[in-house]
């Protein structure tokens, strides 16, 4: 009887092959193309697969390819230039923070809703969080008070950003600005996307593909090797095994037939201390979800939007609140809304009346 083909544990349950999800994410984020554009190529190779398809791959693998490449990321200099373009999202305005390096290296990136001061404040404490990120000692930034006051308020909560110099001179930032062309070509065959979720993901990996070709990776270097290819460079950073092995000199197995160390789930970069870093989310259906925090806290969260808004309810902590009453607390807040009531404000009530008992 045949054996199976080993597979990447996250290709499980996939009809079609590693090597074609991969080139197609691979090509929709390094070139100018789109999902139907990859569709009619595929086509062409004899594969048959759907641009929503495509859409659902980018989604899946663009935040694990990101963990996979940042094994080989090279530091960057403690002076940046920071601006944000506007991008379009749903037929509105949004704000793609960045910021590069003096010599032109990609630092960070997050997509906001609008250039407020929660916008910058949340791009700074990433940036600084980030894999490879080394703490700035310079800051060069454009006229948006909120981005200053930001910063001023970041001397508040940690001292180290009291040291650092910010300044507001044009000509530093048109390293940044020229860096935005990149993005913006890119955005040109998009047209509008659809949703920030997939806006969020998309720009990513476009980022992604953009520190690749300005090289901020450094692969282990094998010996009496060739100038290595694009595809090859790609191959071995998707290697499982590459960023903890690849240094004995040997040929690294391929990420699609590694059947004696198979990969394990989750992230597979070389773990800090500390733990991880940022939580992550177990969604359950209908907006449910079980936030984990880096230090072992599990909360349930119903997320919903009422008056226009994105809203939030803490639904309570496991183990205290099951998945039982999370659900019940979960349908309860679903019968509020659907009744027109903010569930948060509804909640607000019950607690006010049950205190006065």
């Amino acid at each position: 009887m045949p054996r199976a083909v080993p597979r990447d544990p996250i290709y499980r349950r996939r009809r079609n092959s590693p090597e074609t999800i991969e080139l197609c994410v691979r090509w929709y984020l390094t070139y100018r193309l789109s999902y139907r554009d990859l569709a009619a190529m595929m086509a062409e190779r004899g594969v048959a697969v759907s641009h929503t398809t495509i859409l659902r791959w980018v989604l899946r693998y663009v935040p694990e390819y990101e963990r996979r490449w940042a094994r080989f990321a090279q530091p960057i200099n403690s002076s940046w230039r920071m601006d944000e373009t506007a991008v379009s999202v749903r037929g509105g305005r949004h704000y793609l923070y960045r910021a590069v390096d003096r010599y032109g290296k990609s630092v960070h990136s997050l997509l906001c809703r609008d250039r407020s001061l929660e916008s910058a404040l949340a791009f700074f404490r990433e940036a600084v969080a980030a894999e490879g990120a080394s703490w700035p000692t310079k800051i060069n930034l454009d006229g948006n008070a909120a981005t200053h006051r930001a910063l001023r308020m970041l001397g508040d909560e940690d001292s180290r950003w009291q040291s650092v110099e910010i300044r507001a001179r044009r000509y530093l930032n048109n390293i940044v600005e020229q860096d935005h062309r990149a993005i913006k070509r890119r955005c040109v065959s998009m047209l509008s996307l659809k949703s920030y979720r997939s806006a969020a993901t998309t720009f990513a990996g476009i980022e992604l593909a953009h520190r690749i070709r300005k090289g901020q990776y450094s692969m282990p270097v094998e010996l009496q090797e060739r100038t290595s290819t694009l595809k090859d460079l790609w191959n071995r950073a998707l290697d499982c095994t590459s960023g903890l092995a690849g240094q004995s000199g040997g040929q690294n197995p391929s990420m699609h037939q590694i059947s004696a160390s198979p990969c394990p789930r989750g992230p597979t970069r070389v773990p800090r201390p500390g733990g991880r870093r940022s939580p992550r989310k177990i969604f359950f259906g209908r907006s449910l979800y079980l936030l984990v925090m880096p230090k072992g806290g599990r909360y349930w969260r119903y997320r919903y939007r009422y008056g226009g808004k994105d809203k939030t309810l803490a639904l309570g902590a496991l183990p205290d609140v099951p998945p039982e009453r999370a659900r019940a607390r979960h349908q309860a807040a679903r019968q509020w809304l659907a009744a027109g009531i903010d569930p948060a404000l509804k909640r607000r009530e019950l607690r006010c009346v049950a205190v006065e008992r």
